[in-house]
């Protein structure tokens, strides 16, 4: 490249030519399309330590010279997809990020290409009136009505952390956004039940309220909260000087899938002016079938709603949502206006501008990829695949409660839970507790490591449990037939060498 005047007379270095675009493209989606076809066929993860990835990787000095991007992409294509763990394999059943859509994938490369920033309307006005179609069709989806207000963010812990700040602003006696959470003696107050996603300490930390300002209530033996314990807990606060003013429900909890009593937590939020909040992070979507318990149906009932489409909805990552029932929440909470922003340009009074809205104010074009896909299989689609999850967790759950060496535990949309425990254990006892901890520890990771099948962990009772969450609509039944004998082999092989003498 050479230069005049300073400025630039030729191609810069990044550009691409129509013709090289289109040849690189076309390479590029040819080696992800065998890939795609080749998911099955793979391991789930190789298992792979950091230091050889790290090898892989390469550990040299930013390079002086640059490498053609036909190269580039010839050297990725392979590292990546030979070397990652793939959450859209069948069997990868375990932390819950779906198998993502192929046409989300296109999506993502049409957003990227394009680069609207979804921070202000006249920066990216298609791609903002899609945005709000998008959060208006997830709301109805899911059952929350109109009207209601939104915005699409990186995922649950974005989603849930600006419902909560909207929260915190909105139930405050005094201007919090000028004096700040100290400029009162009453202690701002959250309540929500021990299985509340940590989300919630992040919220509290960042906030300035402090971890110390959750109430973590109890749960039954269904693992959804105490609504009795929440009353007491509030009238109690009440009583000290506190400020109560939200409390957090979960539509579909991490460990077991479990949905609070969401009608019950409405009753007594509204009745001591409390903001009602639901994490459906991974459980929202499932309200969309006309079975849905009425638990979760009440999702519908809350002040504002934390859902992934990048969970349940099967998204690509970065895909969520946080919505809330009074349009005006999240602008009260977030908007400034400096001069700098220039808002004074015709027909701003009805244009959306997403920096108000959030945390952000440069934003890439999430919605996309869940606008496209709510279109390609519609309503019916989804509630299809949905259901087959649903289905397919019901079966696992069936097979691993048959299933002479595996001890099922809990079943709850499609997160089924158990554990490898060998005849003898069912003696039962302390010492066998302590084992089936230690021995269902050591499977997991042996699983997750030999990838041939990936499940998670769910402490349940404070004993270790495996759990398998299905959101992946490339499972099918032959894939969740074969998996309780495939942690029963690998169980067999781990106690034969780890169960102590006094247990043989």
């Amino acid at each position: 490249m050479t230069e005049t005047d300073g400025g630039r007379d030729e191609r810069a270095a990044l550009d691409m030519s129509a013709e090289e675009f289109r040849a690189a493209g076309h390479r590029l989606v040819d080696r992800l399309a065998e890939f795609y076809a080749s998911l099955r066929d793979r391991s789930v993860t190789r298992g792979e330590t950091p230091e050889a990835i790290r090898e892989l990787v390469g550990r040299g000095a930013l390079p002086a010279r640059g490498t053609p991007a036909s190269e580039l992409l010839a050297e990725i294509v392979p590292l990546l997809c030979e070397h990652s763990l793939h959450n859209g394999h069948p069997r990868f059943l375990g932390y819950i990020t779906s198998s993502a859509a192929p046409l989300g994938a296109l999506a993502d490369l049409l957003a990227a290409a394009v680069n609207p920033n979804v921070g202000k309307w006249d920066l990216a006005p298609v791609a903002t009136e899609i945005e709000a179609q998008t959060v208006r069709w997830l709301a109805e989806l899911v059952g929350y009505g109109n009207p209601c207000g939104g915005i699409m963010v990186s995922g649950g812990n974005m989603a849930n952390i600006l419902a909560f700040l909207a929260a915190r602003h909105a139930k405050a006696p005094w201007n919090l956004r000028a004096d700040g959470v100290g400029a009162d003696p009453r202690r701002l107050t959250v309540y929500a039940s021990r299985e509340t996603h940590t989300w919630i300490e992040k919220a509290a930390d960042l906030s300035g309220i402090g971890t110390t300002a959750i109430r973590w209530l109890p749960i039954d033996s269904t693992q959804r909260l105490s609504v009795a314990a929440l009353e007491r807990e509030i009238d109690a606060d009440r009583a000290a000087g506190r400020w109560p003013f939200l409390v957090v429900g979960t539509a579909g909890s991490v460990s077991t899938g479990a949905i609070d009593p969401l009608a019950e937590i409405a009753a007594v939020a509204r009745r001591h002016g409390l903001w009602f909040h639901v994490d459906g992070a991974y459980g929202a979507p499932a309200a969309a079938l006309p079975e849905a318990s009425p638990d979760l149906k009440a999702l519908g009932l809350a002040d504002s709603l934390a859902l992934d489409p990048h969970k349940w909805l099967y998204a690509p990552l970065e895909a969520a949502c946080t919505l809330v029932r009074d349009p005006a929440a999240l602008m009260n909470a977030f908007s400034y206006r400096p001069r700098y922003y220039h808002l004074d340009q015709q027909g701003a009074e009805s244009m959306t501008n997403y920096f108000e809205h959030g945390l952000q104010n440069s934003r890439g074009f999430r919605a996309l990829k869940v606008w496209l896909c709510l279109r390609n299989v519609g309503r019916e689609g989804y509630e299809r695949m949905i259901r087959d999850d649903v289905a397919l967790a019901r079966r696992l759950f069936e097979a691993a409660r048959r299933h002479a060496e595996l001890e099922a535990r809990t079943l709850s949309l499609s997160i089924a839970t158990f554990r490898y425990r060998p005849a003898a254990a069912r003696a039962g006892g302390e010492a066998w507790g302590k084992y089936l901890d230690a021995l269902n520890t050591q499977l997991l990771g042996a699983l997750e490591r030999e990838g041939e099948c990936f499940v998670s962990n769910a402490v349940i009772d404070n004993a270790q449990y495996l759990r398998a969450c299905i959101v992946n609509f490339r499972t099918r039944v032959e894939d969740v037939d074969a998996l309780p004998e495939i942690i029963a082999r690998r169980g067999r092989l781990l106690d034969a060498e780890l169960r102590p003498a006094a247990l043989r």
